[in-house]
């Protein structure tokens, strides 16, 4: 049983299920989606590998990645989204904590954390999850990890306020959050508690729980920030070239930053 606990209001907004269909519902989590689809599959260590997908919710990408070939397991500390992914063919989930894996030492051989990171507020505790999927994964497997940038929260008042929506948050609020990072409390009606990172933080983490040396890529990259997206997507030509674009500069160290989510990743030292 994990002695750590999940933040009330993280675990409310999650229960409400408003975040399952996020990948799909518009362009800008379209984008997304394929985006980390592209990345993932080029990082991956191999075919057939034994995967676990830590924070993975009700299963969005286990699902691809399952049939894609893998063997995936998913943990989540929200039984509701567990439930879910448990009925998907080819995954296992059970309730757990990213801080405390119920998985033996060298398991895996790729280790996702495509959540638990940007919800943990807590430096030390974002340090021991990675050290945790460091230590489930084997030597010479993968450990990778999403987090959103610091920019992300104000980028998103910004397009609010160029639409003329209100979602409760002021200007004043929106640059507290791009220079401090924390996102919370007041801005349940847009997400919940969460941490904005620079891209040098999280290396500097993944570094103190002994992964240096990681690579990082900026996962929709500035275009994700473009009012008409949509057109993009919904236009093949267009989306095909976009995403061409976006392998050109997804490395770009001047551009990580201008990106809603970073991948992080390393291999983990034999």
């Amino acid at each position: 049983m994990s002695t750590w606990e999940l933040e009330t209001e993280i675990g409310s907004y999650y229960e409400r299920g408003g975040e399952r269909e996020r990948l799909t519902r518009n362009a800008r989590g379209r984008l997304e989606f394929a985006r980390m689809q592209d990345l993932l599959r080029r990082v991956l260590p191999g075919e057939g590998l034994e995967v676990l997908d830590v924070g993975g919710a009700t299963g969005i990408h286990a699902k691809w990645l399952a049939e894609d070939g893998h063997r995936v397991h998913l943990v989540d500390p929200v039984a509701s989204q567990v439930e879910v992914a448990a009925a998907l063919p080819g995954v296992t989930a059970v309730v757990g904590d990213a801080r405390e894996l119920p998985h033996p030492d060298a398991s895996f051989d790729a280790v996702l954390l495509m959540g638990p990171l940007y919800h943990l507020t807590d430096r030390a505790h974002r340090v021991r999850a990675i050290a945790e999927a460091r230590r489930c994964a084997r030597p010479g497997g993968l450990v990778a990890a999403v987090t959103i940038n610091r920019s992300a929260g104000w980028n998103d008042w910004l397009l609010f306020q160029a639409n003329g929506i209100d979602r409760g948050i002021s200007a004043e609020d929106s640059l507290r959050i791009l220079r401090e990072g924390d996102l919370r409390h007041f801005e349940q009606d847009m997400f919940t508690t969460a941490y904005l990172a620079h891209p040098g933080e999280v290396a500097a983490e993944f570094a103190d729980a002994g992964l240096g040396g990681a690579s990082q890529y900026a996962v929709q990259g500035f275009p994700g920030y473009i009012p008409e997206l949509e057109r993009l997507i919904d236009d093949e030509e267009a989306r095909e070239h976009l995403m061409a674009g976006l392998r050109v500069i997804e490395a770009e160290p001047s551009l990580l930053g201008a990106s809603n989510h970073l991948l992080t990743v390393a291999e983990v030292p034999a």
